[in-house]
This record gives C-alpha cells, structure tokens and sequence, in this order.
C-alpha cells in the first residue's frame, strides 16, 4: 500500500470519528431531554452513554489528526492514558447510576411515558451505526491499525446499547410493565461496566485478520 492510500484511509477514519463525535452529541441530548420527558432512565443512561463514548472518539480523531500532520507517534500517549482513566471512571458512574435508578424504578412500580423521540433515536442509531461500523472496521482492516479497529468495537458495542435500550421500550409498550425500562437499564449499565474495563485497560478488542 502507497503512502498515498494510506494518508487517504487514514483521512477516510478521520472524517469517520468525527462524525461518530458528532452524532453522538446529538443523539446524547435527544436521548437525555426524550429520557426524562417521559421518565425514561433507560433513555437517560443511553444519552450520557452517548456523552461519554464522544470522549473516546475524539481522542480518535486527534490521535489520526496527529498522524496526518506527521506527529511522531507517541507523542500525548501519557495524557491520552489519563484521559481513558477518567473516561473509565464516568462508565462505572453511569453503571452504578442506572443500577440504583433501576432498583427504585422497580420498587415503585411506576410506568414510564411513551417517548417517540427517544423511539425514534434508537431506531435511527439502529440504521446508523451498523454502517459506521462497517465502515470503520474496513478502514482499519484495510490499515491493518487496532486503533481504528477499536473505535469500530466501540461502534459495535453502541449498536449493541441502541438495541438493548429499543427492545426494553417496545416491551413496555406491549406490556404496560414499567419493570421493562429498569431491565433495559441493567443491560446498558453491563455494557458500560464493560466499556469501563477496556477504557481502564487502554485497549478494545475486535476482531483482526490484518496480515
């Protein structure tokens, strides 16, 4: 691969991130305003989700930036550590927010208000991230760069959230059991103890036949 084909995906993966920065902000304040409207914490821990993974996108983005403009690799790796720390630290938060929310939520038996905003963002990540997802892991493949690579897990593991959060709410709905949105929330709190763990760790995994 030409220098030139490299400085084109690489570019590609840029544009890429930040997209992904950008939708995510977006989808973070719909799913928060929607989430609480209607007293959705599933749609609440969902946004602030959303918050927290922009973080890791744009260390993406500027790490790619830096390669660009022909940044010797390396360079920021400390503050970029700290900063996957931090980022570890707010997904516990968000986990031990949604459990106890989840808990109340049960004890009380309250029913939630139906949300066709927050519907209708789960169902637009449900068409979005898929394909950023393909997108990045063949930019990354193509690169052979775990970095990449794992924007594109931390994609995959978004949809994963997006469709958890979506069957708890189409559950509710067919059901009237307000149960339903505390489930949904002990399942995305599970996703950000686990996204909690590869931050901590530096590190995400997907699948790789890069050579």
């Amino acid at each position: 691969m030409t220098d030139l084909e490299i400085r084109r995906l690489t570019r590609t993966a840029l544009v890429l991130a930040i997209f992904t920065i950008c939708y995510n902000l977006v989808e973070g304040v719909l799913s928060v305003w929607s989430g609480r409207g209607a007293g959705l914490e599933v749609m609440v821990g969902f946004g602030l989700d959303s918050f927290i993974e922009s973080l890791v996108a744009i260390l993406v983005a500027l790490r790619l930036r830096g390669r660009l403009s022909g940044e010797p690799e390396g360079v920021g790796e400390d503050k970029e550590r700290i900063t996957l720390r931090l980022v570890a630290v707010s997904f516990v938060l968000l986990a031990g927010y949604l459990i106890v929310e989840g808990i109340l939520g049960l004890r009380s038996g309250e029913v939630a208000q139906r949300s066709w905003l927050g519907i209708a963002v789960l169902v637009a990540s449900l068409v979005v991230m898929p394909l950023l997802w393909w997108q990045k892991n063949r930019v990354g493949k193509a690169l052979g760069d775990q970095l990449i690579l794992s924007d594109a897990a931390e994609t995959k593991i978004c949809l994963m959230m997006t469709a958890s959060a979506l069957i708890g709410i189409v559950l509710l709905e067919a059901t009237g059991w307000g149960g339903f949105d505390a489930l949904a929330s002990f399942v995305i709190a599970g996703f950000a103890l686990a996204e909690a763990k590869e931050a901590w760790e530096g590190e995400l995994e997907e699948d790789c036949d890069c050579h």
